[in-house]
């Protein structure tokens, strides 16, 4: 965490990857239905909010918005912060992996779009229930290969 920016509360991005990993299992759900034309159009939804925290920031995402206006205050103040950083670039991991469901699902690959909007409802599903963002180890493991320099 950089002394200029200050951290988040980690129970953030976990309160909006349990949101987003719900929208995904209805996406899951429609696509495994039939009904590709609203999983595609919910998943593109899902896919333009990933966005939003990937190229905005994590601070601006509209779930951790509703999580600092609803929620921590209920909540005591978290143990230590930690860096927006590798949320954010989970953000942009979730944008690519859903962007490619969207894609294919707007080419009626509808079976393909359940596959990459299950493999995002993986990873919310991990960060949300267990606090395991993958997208973050991912973020720390380019990191230490020098792959890609901090935020």
């Amino acid at each position: 965490m950089s002394a200029d920016r200050p951290g988040i509360d980690p129970r953030g991005p976990r309160f909006g990857a349990g949101i987003t990993a719900l929208l995904l299992l209805v996406d899951l759900f429609l696509g495994f239905t039939g009904a590709g034309v609203p999983a595609t159009l919910l998943l593109a939804a899902i896919c333009a909010v990933f966005a939003w925290g990937a190229f905005a920031g994590i601070e601006r995402h509209p779930s951790g918005r509703l999580f600092r206006a609803l929620i921590r205050p209920r909540l005591r103040p978290p143990l230590e912060l930690e860096d927006a950083a590798p949320p954010t670039f989970a953000q942009g991991v979730g944008f690519v992996i859903t962007f490619v469901g969207v894609a294919l699902g707007a080419f009626g690959l509808t079976p393909a779009l359940a596959v990459f909007a299950a493999l995002a409802f993986v990873a919310a599903f991990l960060n949300s229930v267990f606090g395991f963002c993958l997208g973050c180890r991912m973020y720390v493991l380019l990191l230490r290969a020098r792959v890609i320099r901090p935020a």
